[in-house]
C-alpha cells in the first residue's frame, strides 16, 4: 500500500511538474492562436497520441452508465472549461497571478472531498494547506503584471475551481477503469465540445495562422503531447493511487518547477523569497504526510 501510494505521489509531481515548464510555451503559442482554438488543438494531438499508447498496450476496456457519466463530466469539466479559462487567464494575465491562483486548488480539492467523497479534513489539513499557499506566494511574490489583470484573474480561479473538481471526480471512477482509457474518453469528450466554436470561427483564428509553421508545429506537438496526453495520464493514475484529500498539494510543483526553470532557461533571478517558500512547502507536505500515517 506504502509502494502504491509512493507511485502515486511520484506520477502526481511528475504530472504538474511538466505543466509548470509548458508556460513559455503557451504563452509563445497565445500570441499565434488564440486561447479556445489552442486547446483544440492540444487535445487533437493528444487524442491521437493516446489512440497510439491504446492501440499498442491494449487495455481491458470497461463501461458501465455511472463511471462512463463520471468520465463526461471529467472531459466537460476539467478537460474543456478549466483548460480553457486556464490559457485565456494566462493570455490576459501573468506568470506570477497564475502561481499564485494555482494555490487555491489544492484547497477547493479538500473542500470536494468533503462534499463528494465525505472526506472531513482535520486540522493538519488545514495547516498543511496553509503553509503551501504561504510558500508559493513567498516564492512568487505579488509583483503582478500584465493588462486586462482581473478578467484574467476571475479565468484562474475559474480554472483552478472547475480542476479541483474533475480531480476529485476522478477519485470516484472505479479502480478497474485503466487510466489510458479515461484520459482518452475525457480529451474525447473535450475536443467534440471544443469543435463546434473551432469550426465555426475558422476563417477568424485558424484560417489566418501558418499551421505548417515549424515553430507552431513544434508548440502544438508538445502541448499536445507532453503536457496533454503523457501528464494527463500521469495525474489521472497518480490521483488513484495516491487517494487523499491533500493529493492537490503536488498540483504546486507547477509555480515551483516554472520558477528554477525561469532561472535555468530565461536567467530569470532566484531571489531569497524563493528559498523560504522552499521551506514552506517542505514543511506543508511533512505535515500532510504525518497527517496521512
Amino acid at each position: 500500500m506504502k509502494v502504491n501510494k509512493l507511485i502515486g505521489a511520484l506520477l502526481l509531481a511528475g504530472a504538474a511538474s511538466i505543466w509548470g515548464g509548458m508556460f513559455v510555451v503557451v504563452k509563445a503559442a497565445v500570441k499565434l492562436i488564440p486561447p479556445v482554438e489552442l486547446v483544440w488543438l492540444r487535445y487533437l494531438v493528444a487524442a491521437v497520441t493516446l489512440a497510439l499508447f491504446l492501440a499498442i498496450r491494449r487495455p481491458k476496456w470497461h463501461w458501465d452508465r455511472k463511471n462512463g457519466l463520471l468520465i463526461v463530466l471529467c472531459g466537460l469539466v476539467g478537460n474543456a472549461l478549466s483548460i480553457c479559462f486556464q490559457e485565456t487567464g494566462t493570455w490576459l494575465s501573468s506568470a506570477q497571478l497564475g502561481a499564485v491562483v494555482t494555490t487555491t486548488t489544492p484547497a477547493f480539492m479538500v473542500l470536494f472531498a468533503w462534499w463528494l467523497r465525505k472526506v472531513r479534513p482535520k486540522r493538519g489539513d488545514w495547516a498543511s494547506l496553509a503553509l503551501a499557499m504561504a510558500g508559493v506566494l513567498v516564492i512568487v511574490g505579488w509583483q503582478f503584471s500584465g493588462h486586462r489583470l482581473l478578467a484574467g484573474a476571475a479565468c484562474l480561479l475559474v480554472a483552478a475551481l472547475t480542476w479541483a473538481l474533475m480531480s476529485v471526480l476522478l477519485q470516484l471512477i472505479d479502480p478497474a477503469y485503466d487510466a489510458l482509457q479515461v484520459t482518452f474518453l475525457a480529451v474525447v469528450v473535450a475536443l467534440v465540445t471544443l469543435t463546434p466554436w473551432v469550426l465555426t470561427h475558422w476563417g477568424q483564428t485558424l484560417g489566418k495562422v501558418d499551421l505548417t509553421a515549424a515553430p507552431v508545429l513544434l508548440q502544438i506537438g508538445y502541448l499536445g503531447a507532453v503536457s496533454t496526453a503523457l501528464a494527463f495520464v500521469m495525474w489521472n493514475a497518480g490521483l488513484r493511487r495516491f487517494d487523499s484529500n491533500l493529493a492537490g498539494l503536488f498540483f504546486l510543483f507547477q509555480p515551483v518547477v516554472g520558477a528554477v526553470l525561469g532561472w535555468l532557461v530565461l536567467g530569470e533571478a532566484l531571489t531569497h523569497g524563493f528559498f523560504i517558500g522552499m521551506l514552506l512547502l517542505a514543511a506543508s507536505f511533512w505535515v500532510a504526510l504525518r497527517e496521512g500515517s
